[in-house]
């Protein structure tokens, strides 16, 4: 018999975790690598943020908590919610984890039994189907086209859904495609959900305010009231206020589904960490000004990346509306060889030769559930992109 669990079988490490620790190794290791694998903001935590920490330590609020959150920081994430989405909840309502991710375990843990399912859009941020499968349900993964933006459309969602379907996992704008739903689309897939009594919506809104040409941003339970008692609308300080290592990610939802969270949470990880919930508070009540001065340069970098990847030979990379992410085509490179004697089958033999080759790490379509593309964060500096870019069209270039 092995040591491992049958379980941790059904799962894979994280594919963009990966490739962040292989471009680390690789610059260790003295070879000029530039990475473009992490979802990550390359701006610093504003120092009002950072200031709220400290003044935490020096108060001495460095002990446990509420498993879920401080009632501060849990009336902070309603103010949100009704200041910026016309969501109205209660703290009872409220949740705060260590990121997003345990948001989503831990709401899996609470209600999948074996054989439920979750539908999933495709591309998929890595971590939705594998959470799933811990937690024991069954991932239904819906793919999408580049021809649509990437976005699910309402008739591909209702042949999905069965009479074992237990949740519908949402993300706009998306990790990885930066595609976002307007409010019209949102509303075709939330008329489907109606008609499904039984399918609740987790909705990843980790990228609210990272959008761009006056797009408007919009949450399932905000376009359909009716949806309200079985959607648990998800957020975090991560990205919009640069706060990825300090690990607080926060939702709202029906009381029952929260106390099962809750309950899940208190036999893992217990609370979230103290400091990082009294910063969180500040970046949800302070200044809120230098998050369009950020998305600003953000749109900038999108706009460069897409036009010097569509400049690219094989090359075909959409307009995303949202977040720090463009997911390319590199269809057109399929079947060629590389100068070194690479023949490149699939979008991972793609990103390893553009890795060993030129030095750029950027992650495979495969990762993400649709083929041949592959995942670039613009969220670094305007010379690494550039840099980076000119060197995929010369890799491009050099195929043959």
């Amino acid at each position: 018999m092995g040591l491992l669990s049958n379980q941790l079988g059904r799962i894979q490490p994280s594919a963009t975790i990966a490739v962040s620790t292989k471009a680390r190794e690789l610059k260790a290791a003295g070879r000029d690598v530039i990475g473009l694998g992490a979802g990550e903001p390359d701006f610093d935590t504003p120092d009002n943020i950072k200031q709220a920490g400290i003044d935490a330590i020096n108060r001495g609020d460095t002990k446990y908590t509420a498993v879920d959150g401080i009632p501060e920081l849990k009336r902070a994430i309603c103010a949100k919610f009704s200041r910026e989405n016309g969501l109205d909840y209660t703290p009872e309502q409220a949740f705060v984890a260590p990121g997003g991710k345990p948001i989503i375990y831990n709401a899996m843990m609470a209600t999948l039994n074996p054989g439920d399912e979750v539908i999933i859009p495709a591309p998929y941020w890595v971590s939705y189907p594998d959470i799933v499968l811990l937690a024991g349900g069954e991932p239904v993964i819906v793919d999408t086209s580049i021809g649509n933006k990437f976005k699910l459309n309402a008739d591909d969602l209702e042949a999905a859904i069965t009479e074992k379907t237990r949740w519908f996992i949402f993300n706009s704008p998306s990790n990885p495609t930066g595609g976002a739903y307007t409010r019209e689309e949102l509303k075709a897939l939330t008329d489907v959900l109606l008609r499904h009594p039984q399918v609740w919506v987790l909705t990843d809104d980790m990228y609210e305010h990272l959008t761009y040409d006056d797009f408007e941003f919009t949450t399932p339970a905000q376009v359909e009231p009716g949806l309200y008692d079985r959607t648990l609308t998800m957020n975090g300080v991560s990205k919009a206020y640069a706060m990825t290592g300090w690990r607080i990610g926060y939702c709202c939802g029906p009381v029952e589904l929260i106390a099962g969270m809750r309950k899940v949470q208190s036999q893992s990880t217990s609370n979230p960490t103290s400091i990082s919930q009294w910063a969180a508070v500040e970046a949800l009540e302070g200044p809120q000004d230098f998050i369009p001065e950020r998305a600003a340069v953000f749109k900038q970098r999108r706009d460069l990346v897409v036009s010097m990847l569509n400049q690219a030979k094989g090359i075909d990379c959409p307009t995303p509306e949202g977040a720090f992410y463009v997911y390319p085509s590199c269809e057109g490179c399929m079947g060629k060889s590389t100068p070194k004697g690479t023949k490149l089958e699939t979008d991972e033999d793609f990103v390893t030769a553009l890795l060993e080759e030129e030095g750029v790490a950027v992650v495979q379509g495969a990762a993400f559930g649709l083929s041949p593309f592959f995942r670039i964060s613009y969220a670094t500096s305007t010379e690494a992109l550039e840099e980076a870019c000119m060197r995929i069209q010369r890799f491009c270039s050099s195929l043959s």
